[in-house]
């Protein structure tokens, strides 16, 4: 830094402090903007993403939400094989333009499509169905949201963690290709 300039700004110690701080105001801002992740992004197999379908009795023109939808496989899965109307909410924004350039690619925007946004900030009163693949403390943040909203007789599953205070009206145990065990519980609200 410029002496002249140093020394000006220690006249102006209001202005130095300013210049300091400034980047720790901006972190703080960003940080308060930033909602928390809710989960890591660990892919369902392809196979699970069925089973989580078939155990929600999906059908075709049905409503479903994908809480979380990382790359947006069960939303294209639940559009393009089951014929539903899938939304994935989705905040990491890589994914989120992942999933959205390949529902362009597959032609399933009539029927598909992802939200760029924070899980608990959304409206779920139109979903039959609602996936979920949280951690268990995610899975509570989520589900007073899902109590309060949900319609009579919407369906919930979630895989391998429980939505702690609900009774699973069934509970699936699948082993996927590479023999690891997943656990399906379906809810019915």
């Amino acid at each position: 830094m410029n002496t002249d300039i140093a020394m000006q700004l220690l006249k102006r110690p209001l202005t130095l402090i300013c210049i300091l701080l400034a980047p720790v105001l901006a972190l703080a801002q960003q940080s308060s903007d930033t909602p928390d992740r809710l989960a890591p992004f660990y892919p369902t197999p392809e196979l699970i993403v069925e089973k989580m379908l078939q155990l929600a009795e999906l059908k075709p023109g049905e409503h479903l939400f994908d809480l979380g939808s990382g790359d947006g496989r069960i939303v294209i899965m639940a559009a393009q094989k089951f014929g539903a109307i899938a939304t994935g909410i989705e905040i990491d924004r890589d994914l989120y333009e992942r999933s959205v350039q390949r529902i362009k690619k597959l032609g399933l925007q009539q029927k598909a499509r992802i939200i760029h946004g924070d899980i608990l900030k959304q409206d779920y009163s139109s979903a039959d169905v609602v996936t979920v693949y949280l951690l268990p403390s995610s899975n509570e943040k989520v589900r007073p949201l899902l109590e309060k909203q949900l319609k009579k007789g919407a369906r919930v599953v979630c895989h391998d963690f429980e939505m702690s205070g609900w009774t699973p009206e069934r509970v699936v145990r699948v082993e996927d290709q590479e023999g690891r065990q997943h656990t399906l519980f379906l809810y019915r609200r």
